[in-house]
């Protein structure tokens, strides 16, 4: 029974373990790299108190034993400046270590803050629809939907908003979520450091769809990057109002698909028309009045 028991505990060890992987836990870049630094450091400051609190409760419950003759019972004590001392400046340092790690941190990893690099940034436009990603390679004349390509080892500049209620855009292994809203103009800058698939999703609940708001994100080589922004140019149909009221029209997650050209100037507008009108429009059908 031991041993099944043992062999049980293991098991669910590994499992736990590897619902971990290819996550938080296991950057494939600098943002998220630093973030599971930050965790790390935080976690051993937190251990410096809980880890000796475990041993000195440990340690008096052995020495204030009934068998231990040598343990003086003194129910009259009441206070030890010393004692107090060590009490309280404990706590107090590691919420000051805590602290000055969080402020430097929360600057250094700011998501408005672009990435320190030689390599030009890649422009990317993200909206977020019910229930379904669309990205916008505003200089580069394409859009996709549910699949974000990038090159590897090029930082990516996103502008991120919401063409209907609020959403939160995470791409875990890489870095920072940050909350799409309508009308609203978001800043963030990640970057992958090796080609690979990662997943994207909505981390915050926004309907009975939202759970199949999933991504897919492919960083490739440079080369193969412009290959395939070749191969899509000018391909397929256009993504202008009228096809992107139709995709804020049909709620659900679409297939992944790709647009040959954008129209210029369209995510500002859906910016400044405030996304959540727009849906509004579209789910009753006029296109007359929404982003023009």
């Amino acid at each position: 029974m031991r041993r099944v028991i043992g062999r049980s505990s293991f098991a669910a060890c590994m499992v736990a373990l590897s619902g971990c992987s290819r996550g938080v836990l296991d950057p494939a870049g600098p943002v998220a790299a630093g973030e599971r630094t930050v965790l790390f450091n935080a976690l051993a400051i937190m251990l410096c108190i809980v880890v000796p609190t475990i041993l000195l409760a440990l340690a008096v419950g052995w020495w204030f034993r009934a068998g231990n003759d040598k343990a003086e019972y003194r129910p009259d004590w009441s206070y030890s400046g010393r004692l107090e001392l060590l009490v309280w400046s404990i706590p107090a340092l590691v919420v000051i270590f805590l602290a000055g790690l969080t402020w430097i941190s929360t600057h250094e990893l700011a998501p408005e803050k672009p990435l320190a690099s030689s390599v030009r940034p890649l422009q990317v436009q993200v909206v977020s629809l019910d229930w379904k990603w669309v990205f916008i390679y505003p200089e580069l004349g394409i859009a996709t939907v549910n699949r974000l390509v990038i090159p590897a080892g090029t930082p990516i500049s996103f502008r991120i908003t919401s063409g209907t209620v609020m959403n939160s855009f995470f791409i875990s292994q890489l870095g920072s979520q940050i909350y799409a809203m309508s009308g609203m103009d978001a800043k963030l800058h990640l970057q992958a450091d090796k080609p690979g698939r990662f997943h994207g999703l909505s981390a915050h609940y926004s309907g009975e769809g939202f759970a199949d708001m999933d991504f897919a994100v492919d960083a490739v080589a440079p080369a193969r990057f412009a290959g395939w922004v070749a191969q899509t140019r000018g391909r397929g149909q256009v993504l202008d109002t009228p096809r992107f009221l139709t995709l804020a029209r049909h709620p659900g997650s679409e297939k992944q698909m790709a647009f040959g050209a954008v129209a210029p100037g369209l995510y500002d507008r859906i910016v400044a028309n405030a996304g959540a009108s727009v849906r509004e429009e579209a789910t009753d059908g006029r296109e007359n009045s929404g982003v023009r």
